[in-house]
């Protein structure tokens, strides 16, 4: 049964969208985003990168399809607060065990439906993300300037290094399928299960590092490539996982990043980062790969983007050798993807785990496998030929 109790969203420049309250009830803070796709509410939910932000889905109807334990990309639902239009009255799936709203209870998420999500999309493509509150409950019955202000005090995202809070504490393996071809470390920003799975689809022992591990504790692992991960928060913010990327690339480790990882790649490299107005989030963000000349239908959560030439070949500022930018957004150009010419080094912008979304960007596991497996190449010759 959908609640009849009333709830607010507040905007930090003092708009007010008064509706109803959804999921657990109290105060929620963080940045309001607005996420473009039709489908794939529960691995939005539970993609550790949202951690922080009150996310808005643009699609009218939400949670007709319930949750599942297959389905989740992480142990919890992570968003800081939830905006629907029109959750959905009953769940009809046969592969749902739980409604949307008892999970975003479980979880403690604060939410609102009944809203005008157009009308809030509109408002932040003009204005851009912005700090935003939930008020539902108790919190319902402060005055405005009451909540206006707990929401002016709530932290920016910029500056904020979220990955110690999504982290993995412990190392953990995740085990090759099928014939074994290397292992892969897998630094930990805040990454997704499909992310993991189709690493180790493809042949890779899969060793998952907290956010704290030092280059000698990576070298210890003796691993055949480093991969860095999706994840939230500023990636100025981040400069320790800058560091251990350069040492690493200065050691010859062939190297892959999506996402967070993209970003501190550009870092690494000696671009620099920037906060988008109101970033890219949804499972509809058309992109092309200049490699190729192929337009891909991608996947995308990141409000920070990397600021490096589009046109030609370049020199990182750090000393890498040449670089190109090998991806970018055929919506705004942002760069999508980095890829370097003299080290086994590339990223992208994206999501090609398509959790949820298209499959257009699959290619990109094999692409890292490929890589891997031409590094190796010589040192297996060499064996041969003694």
């Amino acid at each position: 049964m959908i609640s009849t109790e009333p709830a607010v969203l507040v905007l930090e420049d003092g708009r007010r969208y008064e509706g109803r309250a959804y999921g657990a009830r109290g105060r929620t803070l963080g940045e309001a985003v607005f996420a473009t796709g039709m489908t794939g509410y529960q691995e939005t939910l539970t993609d550790p990168s949202y951690a922080g932000q009150i996310v808005m889905q643009t699609a009218p109807h939400i949670g007709n399809t319930g949750v599942n334990d297959t389905d989740k990309e992480s142990s919890k639902i992570w968003v800081a607060g939830y905006v629907v239009r029109d959750p959905s009255r009953v769940v009809s799936n046969f592969r749902a065990q739980r409604s949307l709203d008892d999970d975003l209870q479980t979880d403690g998420v604060v939410g609102i439906s009944g809203i005008d999500t157009r009308a809030l999309t509109r408002h932040l493509c003009s204005l851009g993300a912005m700090r935003a509150g939930i008020f539902s409950g108790a919190e319902y019955e402060l005055n405005a300037v009451e909540q206006l202000n707990a929401v002016r005090g709530g932290a920016e995202m910029a500056g904020q290094k979220l990955s110690t809070v999504v982290s993995t504490k412990e190392r953990y393996q995740v085990p090759a399928v099928g014939e074994r071809i290397g292992s892969v470390a897998v630094l930990d920003l805040g990454v997704k299960t499909s992310t993991l799975n189709y690493l180790a689809e493809r042949g890779f022992d899969v060793e998952v590092l907290p956010e704290s591990i030092t280059a000698e504790e990576v070298r210890d692992l003796a691993p055949d490539a480093l991969f860095y991960s999706n994840g939230p928060g500023d990636p100025e913010a981040s400069e320790t996982h800058v560091a251990l990327l350069q040492e690493l690339l200065r050691g010859g480790l062939p190297y892959f990043g999506i996402c967070f990882g993209n970003q501190l790649l550009g870092r690494a490299l000696g671009f620099g980062t920037y906060k988008l107005p109101f970033g890219h989030r949804g499972i509809n963000q058309p992109v092309l790969d200049r490699t190729t000349g192929r337009v891909e239908i991608t996947s995308q959560n990141h409000g920070f983007a990397v600021d490096a030439p589009r046109e030609g070949v370049v020199d990182s500022p750090a000393g890498f050798g040449r670089v190109e930018v090998s991806h970018v957004s055929l919506n705004d150009d942002v760069v999508e993807g980095i890829r370097c010419l003299d080290l086994d080094a590339f990223s992208v912008q994206y999501h090609p785990e398509a959790a949820a979304g298209p499959h257009d960007s699959m290619y990109l596991f094999d692409r890292f496998r490929d890589m891997i497996l031409a590094t190796k190449t010589p040192a297996l010759s060499e064996g041969d030929n003694q």
